[in-house]
């Protein structure tokens, strides 16, 4: 739909028992960018990223993507629709070389095909998918483990190869959940100059849960903090930080 909003989320509510995770979120994405998504721990983030990928189902409200409702849409389909994720426990197939990780990731998203991966895990892509992962391996520095098993890497490296490889199949909306988390300060600047080179790339909208304030006011154009699973302010990073509902929720 031209000129619908990348992303929209609509009055999304989701309980676990008594506890209220997602308390009514509303908010849209109106144009491409990097924006940040922040809050105090059990603010509702990862939970609302979980209904935005598909993998949990809101109690109430309407997850939208380029005006398409994708509320009932299973995980796969989504993805085939241009939403891919990262997770905080940073999920990789050790085994597989870095290489082998971004082919598969990269793999068509339909139900069949998922199936097809997870029994042979083939790659069956053309050259030019093969040069792009090469290509985003260098960016991270990873370059010289093209052909080495994942679990050769440390932990931050773990988490430079599984973005780049939720990337490698150009989403237009990536989610990246605590991108930043582990991560030392050497592969810290590595990472926040692939995001910001992957999304000038892109043109799409990345939408980063993060807990390293310096790390993501420096590279959101905008940020989106949630409080008691509900949206509470939205601004520039200078707005925010400033904002004194912001402040009370962090230290009050």
């Amino acid at each position: 739909m031209t000129g619908a909003a990348p992303l929209s989320v609509a009055g999304v509510e989701k309980r676990f028992g008594g506890i209220a995770a997602l308390s009514g979120v509303t908010f849209a994405i109106d144009a491409p960018g990097v924006y940040g998504l922040i809050g105090p721990n059990g603010a509702g983030k990862t939970t609302l990223f979980d209904v935005i990928a598909g993998e949990t189902a809101p109690d109430a409200g309407r997850v939208s993507l380029g005006g398409e409702d994708v509320t009932a849409r299973a995980p796969h389909a989504r993805a085939a629709r241009g939403i891919a994720r990262t997770f905080q426990e940073c999920r990789i197939l050790p085994e597989a070389s870095c290489l082998e990780n971004l082919l598969f990731t990269a793999q068509p998203k339909s139900l069949a095909a998922a199936v097809l991966q997870s029994l042979t895990r083939a790659p069956g892509v053309d050259a030019h998918r093969v040069d792009e992962a090469r290509s985003l391996l260098a960016l991270v520095n990873l370059e010289r483990y093209t052909h080495e098993p994942a679990a050769s890497l440390s932990f931050g490296q773990r988490r430079l190869l599984e973005i780049v490889a939720a990337f490698l199949a150009r989403p237009r909306l990536l989610l990246l959940d605590e991108p930043a988390a582990g991560v030392n300060p050497a592969l810290l600047e590595t990472l926040h100059h692939a995001i910001r080179t992957m999304h000038s790339q892109s043109g799409g909208v990345f939408l980063i849960v993060e807990h390293n304030m310096e790390f993501i006011m420096s590279l959101a154009g905008e940020i989106i903090v949630m409080h008691q699973g509900a949206v509470l302010e939205r601004g520039s990073p200078e707005a925010v930080q400033a904002s004194p509902r912001v402040l009370e929720a962090y230290l009050g």
